[in-house]
């Protein structure tokens, strides 16, 4: 008897068929003599409705309040699910993120977890009752809701999997398990049976929108096997686990896109120490992502220095920039906004060389210019001009013979 974590997101729970079907998967891995704790998503599209009512009261709504009012959508999907498992005579019973004790810090909609206590949800599981967890949401130490950010009800069910010691966590989505592309870019792209952490960490981070990047993290750390299928079709999924030697025999898993970027260049930045100290600080201490980061070669003593950071943070992030510029008398700031980023991932980049060098080939081939370049271990990414987003990753997918057969 194995004790299992299921997740569904938004688009499994969109609608009372939909969540009839939840509970007959529930039901059935019950009645086959597993443990089940149930982590939910809210509707789909209620999380963009909150935050459009929250934007039609107040330009810039406060944030702690913000996650006031985005927990209450998981709220709504863990009790009528509860009901209809309860209607079934499946002994189940809903639980907020506060209840199960998923502590954060205090970032409000970006909250990060410190711990995760479960106790009520042991007991559950002792009781013979199926806990139905709210995703996306928990408690700061001052007992204040906070929220994980989007994507949070993944990393939800994960950290709640690593606190049980689950056997798996299983993500049922509307995908039936990790590509070598989004097939709706690419449709040669094929489903990837297993993928290791890493692999999949840099894919979530890198555009892929199958799993949230934290959750990821977490499985890492935890070794938490985390399986993605399909909600609405049976069938294998994609294993996402530890790395094997298999692993390393193809030199790419997949090609990613981003298309959630922006560009700011500080122009005419003084060259000298603790310039990018001030720069960043009040970048990292708002908490927004930077990515990519250039700085060109001194002369006359200044400097250009470009980065990127995702395009929803650009509002909260230009002003700050511009504070920054001013305080260091740089030049100005530039914004730009339509560019994207492509990206190789595999973790048989290790053992294979010329992956670089073929790819700048084939962006080149295809008359693409690449602005910015990053490198790790196990990917390459290139931020290039929007437009070309499409026609990069279909070229790069079918020279790395990454094309179903």
């Amino acid at each position: 008897m194995a004790l299992i974590v299921q997740k569904y997101g938004g688009t499994s729970v969109g609608t009372i068929e939909r969540i009839h079907r939840v509970a007959d998967r529930v039901a059935h891995a019950q009645q086959a003599g597993h443990r089940i704790v149930v982590v939910l998503s809210a509707m789909s599209g209620e999380t963009d409705r909150l935050v459009k009512l929250a934007h039609e009261v107040t330009a810039t709504p406060d944030e702690r309040e913000m996650d006031m009012l985005l927990s209450t959508g998981e709220r709504v999907t863990i009790a009528l699910l509860a009901m209809e498992l309860r209607g079934r005579g499946v002994n189940a019973r809903s639980f907020t993120g506060r209840q199960v004790g998923i502590i954060t810090d205090s970032a409000h909609t970006k909250a990060r977890i410190a711990r995760v206590t479960a106790d009520r949800i042991r007991e559950a599981l002792e009781q013979g009752v199926v806990p139905v967890v709210a995703g996306f949401q928990g408690i700061n130490e001052q007992s204040d809701v906070t929220t994980l950010g989007r994507g949070g009800s993944d990393l939800s069910a994960v950290a709640l999997a690593a606190a049980l010691k689950a056997d798996r966590c299983i993500i049922f989505t509307d995908v039936d398990g990790v590509y070598t592309a989004d097939p709706n870019i690419v449709p040669a792209a094929r489903r990837i049976d297993r993928i290791a952490y890493e692999e999949m960490l840099e894919m979530a981070s890198l555009g892929a929108k199958v799993l949230q990047t934290r959750s990821v993290e977490f499985a890492a750390k935890f070794n938490v096997p985390v399986e993605v299928n399909s909600s609405f079709k049976e069938g294998k999924g994609t294993l996402v686990t530890k790395e094997d030697t298999d692993m390393e025999a193809a030199a790419i898993a997949g090609v990613t896109g981003d298309r959630n970027q922006a560009k700011i260049t500080i122009i005419g930045v003084p060259d000298k120490p603790g310039i990018a100290a001030r720069i960043f600080g009040p970048v990292a201490d708002a908490h927004i992502n930077v990515d990519m980061i250039i700085q060109n070669i001194s002369q006359a003593a200044l400097t250009d220095l470009s980065f990127t950071v995702p395009r929803a943070d650009l509002k909260k992030a230009v002003p700050l920039i511009q504070a920054v510029a001013k305080d260091i008398e740089a030049k100005s700031v530039s914004v730009t906004e339509a560019i994207a980023k492509v990206s190789l991932i595999g973790v048989g980049m290790r053992s294979h060389s010329g992956v670089a060098a073929k790819m700048f080939e084939v962006l080149s081939r295809e008359g693409v210019n690449i602005m910015m370049i990053s490198t790790s271990e196990i990917k390459i990414s290139c931020v290039i001009d929007e437009k070309y987003l499409e026609l990069a990753m279909r070229s790069l997918h079918s020279a790395f013979d990454l094309d179903l057969a």
